[in-house]
């Protein structure tokens, strides 16, 4: 077997791979960006992060001439640039999954109503990866990119509620906005999808807005995404299909898109 050839930052070696200290470095950034809406200065990500600022400018430099982030001249502040969110867009299985659904997803936006968002796992939080809206004036959408954790979603119980106990106490772990109460929430999204094939609960963000979300399940059985309704209920427009109609609507929707995806079973 050829051996790996001698690292440049030394002979590190971290639960038996070898470490990449510059790459450790830009992924920190990267990922410390990611959760910043407004974009930091340069002594803030290195405040941040333990580092020194010359350590973060050259790593700034780099990832600003690759076009991973971008510098607001007016605020001094960086910010990610759209690119990485490009960039997962053309992961084949992201590229499938939004094929499949898109057209689903323009159809029941029509029929119902109602804006849709197709969410997958990433990390401790759900990643809206598609989004369509009705052609209507009041809608209730959330963002094409939007993270928002897990727990405080009806999407989420739906993305994890064919985990074993084990990596689910474990993901649940990691999440710092966990509480006894957000937990027992998920539970019962867990135990509903489980019997009923969705979750459904009011939303924790908007008043008035009430979550109905389905499971897509892949070739494979895993649950790889999550599409949600949001559902609003129109006072000047009395016709528009009930919550209970969004409902079966948009599992018979889900079970399309599991199906094209190579789902056998498509039950929650």
């Amino acid at each position: 077997m050829a051996k790996p050839p001698p690292s440049e930052d030394g002979p590190e070696v971290r639960r038996g791979r070898y470490s990449a200290p510059a790459l450790s470095k830009g992924l920190d950034i990267l990922e410390l960006l990611a959760a910043q809406a407004s974009g930091l200065k340069q002594s803030e990500i290195a405040k941040s992060l333990d580092r020194s600022v010359p350590e973060i400018f050259r790593m700034l430099a780099v990832l600003e001439d690759r076009g991973y982030v971008a510098l607001d001249a007016a605020s001094d502040r960086y910010a990610l640039t759209p690119k990485l969110f490009a960039l997962s867009h053309r992961h084949p299985p992201v590229q499938r999954l939004t094929r499949e659904a898109g057209a689903v997803m323009e159809e029941l936006a029509l029929s119902l109503n109602q804006s849709l968002h197709l969410a997958i796992l990433h990390g401790t939080d759900i990643l809206v990866i598609a989004q369509t809206d009705p052609p209507v004036n009041d809608v209730t959408s959330v963002r094409l990119g939007a993270r928002v954790p897990l727990l405080l979603t009806a999407s989420g119980g739906a993305l994890v509620h064919r985990l074993p106990e084990a990596r689910l106490s474990e993901l649940v772990a990691r999440i710092p906005e966990r509480t006894p109460e957000l937990r027992i929430r998920l539970d019962d999204h867990i135990s509903q999808c489980r019997a009923e094939g969705y979750c459904e609960s009011a939303s924790m963000v908007i008043a008035g807005v009430h979550n109905v979300s389905v499971p897509i399940i892949d070739h494979s059985g895993a649950v790889v995404a999550a599409l949600t309704v949001p559902y609003i209920r129109r006072l000047n427009r009395p016709d528009d299909p009930d919550r209970a109609a969004v409902r079966d609507a948009l599992r018979s929707a889900g079970h399309r898109i599991s199906a094209a995806l190579g789902a056998s079973d498509t039950a929650g």
